[in-house]
């Protein structure tokens, strides 16, 4: 039997949302493991709350339950159905729609239900179109989303015994998938991660959007996968496409296909902002998988560029922590070959939380002075008081040098 990997953090802001009056949208890629957070883990605990099971209504429409809820993803089906289930006004009932995009107008029968005092409302989606971006249309600014991701490293090792270095390098091959956890062989792995490429994410995302060249969607994937962690606009990627792969794509469609891939949680693009000059580059963004397994699977596992593969790890770490991330650029004047010239500096993340705000470097290791020079040269430019942190991909002591620069071992920061 699969290990049950309680997700505590999704859990909690499950618990945090109940009964506040919103609709609560838990989003985020297929397979991610959003439908066992609200149909197993979130229903344990309504009902270790004392609350009946009858009262737990759970509806499915992901593509594996077609057969079994096939013909309630039509929306008066649906409502009837639902409502036969509301037996009274004076208890507390609860209402999981998994996958509730597929059903053609789900928003009003969602509205209806949120609309009375003893329902409570959740649903899960895998296109943001629909459930991310247009929440306070859809739902009349009801809407209160909780986004999902594969598993954390910190999650990945639960239950594990053998060393973090051997853990590591597992989770920087295949991710952290869950359903993994029921594949024991590499090839198993590979096998699977292979299949939700190609007959679950790229066929949604065909299907969805009416791609009419699905060899050219597929390219550009593996083109961002390449990519990750690269400055990139749709141009360029476009250029590479055409030198690299003989596929012309022209720049507007692949704007249209990175924003198709986005929809689907299968990537995640941060714009670059100028730290100094207070303004961001709209059309420059770096790309980042949402699942380093699922980027290695896509490019059959030939670019295992462990350098590339920590800062993606990294950037999905802060963002499941609740950071939005930026990535920087500092501009310094500086006497290069006898004349002024400006410089520009990278800054691999800015997160950001409220006030809270950090600057960090991503850097596999630190074994040369000139080496160390070079991941602080550009944080050594910041002349703010938000904190800076280099994270180092060897396991090192944590300390703080006397220019205020945190050092801490990448193990140490996942798994704290």
């Amino acid at each position: 039997m699969a290990q049950y990997i309680q997700r505590e953090t999704y859990l909690q802001q499950l618990i945090d949302r109940t009964d506040n009056g919103e609709v609560k949208i838990v989003t985020g890629p297929r397979r991610s493991g959003k439908s066992w957070l609200l149909n197993r883990i979130f229903k344990d605990h309504l009902l270790s709350k004392g609350i009946p099971e009858e009262n737990i209504i759970i509806v499915s429409f992901d593509m594996d339950d077609e057969e079994e809820n096939g013909d309630l993803t039509d929306r008066q089906a649906l409502k009837s159905y639902l409502y036969s289930r509301i037996t009274s006004e004076n208890t507390p009932y609860y209402i999981i729609l998994d996958e509730v995009q597929e059903v053609e107008g789900f928003e009003k029968i969602v509205n209806g239900l949120n609309a009375k005092d003893n329902v409570d409302v959740y649903i899960t989606g895998s296109n943001s179109h629909f459930l991310s971006s247009d929440i306070k249309t859809i739902f009349r600014g009801r809407g209160d989303e909780v986004r999902v991701y594969p598993f954390s490293f910190k999650e990945f090792c639960t239950n594990r015994t053998e060393p973090v270095s051997e853990l590591w390098k597992e989770y920087y091959t295949y991710g952290g998938m869950p359903g993994l956890l029921k594949q024991r062989k590499p090839e198993q792995k590979v096998a699977y991660l292979q299949r939700l490429w190609n007959k679950t994410y790229l066929d949604d995302v065909v299907e969805r959007h009416h791609v009419k060249n699905r060899e050219a969607l597929s390219a550009l994937a593996d083109a961002l996968c390449s990519s990750i962690g690269s400055l990139s606009n749709p141009n360029r990627v476009s250029n590479i496409l055409q030198s690299l792969q003989k596929v012309k794509i022209d720049p507007d469609t692949v704007a249209n296909y990175i924003e198709y891939l986005e929809e689907a949680y299968l990537f995640e693009g941060a714009k670059r902002f100028n730290i100094k000059g207070n303004k961001y580059y709209e059309s420059i963004r770096k790309y980042y998988a949402a699942d380093v397994g699922l980027r290695n699977a896509k490019l059959n596992f030939r670019q295992q560029e462990v350098t590339h593969i920590m800062e993606n790890v990294i950037y999905n770490e802060l963002r499941m922590r609740g950071f939005a991330v930026d990535v920087g650029l500092v501009e310094s004047r500086e006497m290069r070959n006898g004349k002024m010239e400006y410089i520009q500096y990278e800054v691999d993340f800015i997160a950001s939380n409220g006030t809270d705000k950090y600057y960090i470097q991503s850097a596999f290791a630190l074994d040369t002075e000139e080496k160390k020079q070079q991941e602080l040269k550009s944080l050594l430019k910041i002349d703010d008081s938000f904190r800076k942190i280099v994270i180092v991909g060897n396991d090192i002591a944590e300390y703080t040098d006397d220019k205020g620069i945190r050092y801490i071992g990448l193990f140490q920061f996942l798994l704290q």
